[in-house]
């Protein structure tokens, strides 16, 4: 009995519900039919889509005007013209530049390229490059930065770079390169990370190790716990090296188990990383793209108006259009202050029609933007 009295209740209020409905969705038609005739409009003037002035008076307007709901009509109206610049977009061909880099770019990588990686034989980047590539002999560099610099110079086809690991996080100094350069990413790779504890055979119990700086984070937990300290050096296998070349009394390196084979060392402990699956993921650069029909993950950067909300609401073009996002990362603009590129990885194919449109939407929206890949990640 209580049921059916719950629901007769209901029943008014659901069909009041039903009509006024039916009269949003005829008035969304309508409004998006406006949309439409404002892109013919705005195709013979020759202006943008975005008129972000036009669109947070009519955002102030209307939270004034709800009252009590003026968040939440915010928040609607901003995904309706969310909506209409988008299909303005689309009826204009937006992001001629991008569309064009759609059609013209390779499918596939090239044969027998020249690999770039940091470090020396050994690193993890090392064992990146040969999933990655695995008929290539890849030269190395001492630094990232010297990896951007080859491969923007043409001393090399393709770089291969660490830019997070799933414990010890983001490799800033990577994130920033790529901002800085604007490269292309056309490959990634996760690759697992079994960290060693290594020393040069008789040289007495290790008190001080050496490693790259997101290896001895990725194995503090040993480390504290066995009293030794760390001292950051430029990479696992360069560590290794120095220590085999060098020989020093109580110093050992964090490294792969191929690097310290590599070089000689005795392993005095292995798996010593903080957590059984750490892995680190690496990413391809290049000077031009390349776009698989196959590719599965994009990356985008850009920066953003200086306007309340206007990080949500990017986001949620994402969330209207069905991708999901992988990862975000920002980092400060060199010279301006408290300002930053965002740097977007999201499921998707610049192939697909509704995915290319939102891309092409935000390149001509968003400062600072660059369209950075679309790639398969292994």
């Amino acid at each position: 009995m209580e049921n059916k009295t719950f629901d007769e209740l209901l029943l008014p209020v659901r069909q009041d519900i039903d009509r006024i409905d039916k009269q949003l969705l005829q008035l969304f038609i309508e409004r998006m039919e406006c949309a439409e005739r404002v892109a013919e409009i705005k195709r013979q003037a020759g202006i943008p889509v975005l008129n972000a002035a036009r669109e947070q008076v009519i955002l102030d307007r209307v939270r004034q005007e709800a009252g009590a709901y003026g968040d939440s009509a915010v928040a609607l109206y901003s995904s309706i013209m969310a909506i209409s610049r988008a299909r303005q977009h689309t009826m204009l061909e937006s992001g001629g530049a991008l569309r064009a880099l759609e059609q013209n770019s390779p499918r596939h990588r090239l044969q027998n390229p020249r690999i770039i990686c940091q470090g020396v034989p050994g690193a993890y980047s090392h064992g990146a490059a040969k999933r990655l590539f695995p008929d290539a002999v890849p030269a190395f560099l001492p630094g990232f930065c010297d990896v951007f610099e080859a491969v923007r110079d043409g001393k090399g086809d393709y770089g291969v770079v660490p830019v997070e690991n799933s414990d010890a996080g983001s490799v800033s100094e990577v994130y920033d390169l790529i901002m800085r350069h604007r490269m292309y990413i056309v490959g990634a790779a996760d690759i697992p990370i079994r960290h060693c504890l290594c020393r040069a055979t008789g040289t007495g119990p290790v008190r001080r190790v050496i490693s790259k700086q997101e290896a001895l984070a990725q194995c503090s937990a040993y480390l504290e716990r066995s009293g030794i300290a760390g001292e950051a050096f430029s990479n696992t296998a360069a560590a290794a090296k120095y220590v085999a070349e060098n020989r020093p009394e109580g110093l050992g390196a964090i490294c792969s188990a191929e690097a310290a084979a590599a070089y000689g060392l005795e392993t005095v402990a292995a798996d010593i990383q903080n957590t059984d699956n750490n892995c680190t993921r690496f990413v391809v650069i290049a000077r031009e793209a390349v776009l698989p029909d196959d590719a599965d993950k994009i990356s985008l950067c850009f920066s953003l108006p200086h306007t309340t909300g206007s990080l949500y609401r990017t986001l949620e073009r994402f969330a209207l259009n069905g991708l999901n996002l992988t990862k975000i990362e920002s980092r400060p603009i060199p010279g301006r202050n408290f300002e930053y590129d965002f740097y977007l990885d999201f499921t998707g194919n610049i192939h697909d029609a509704p995915t290319r449109a939102l891309i092409c939407a935000l390149s001509d929206e968003m400062p600072r933007f660059s369209f950075l890949g679309n790639y398969r990640e292994s």
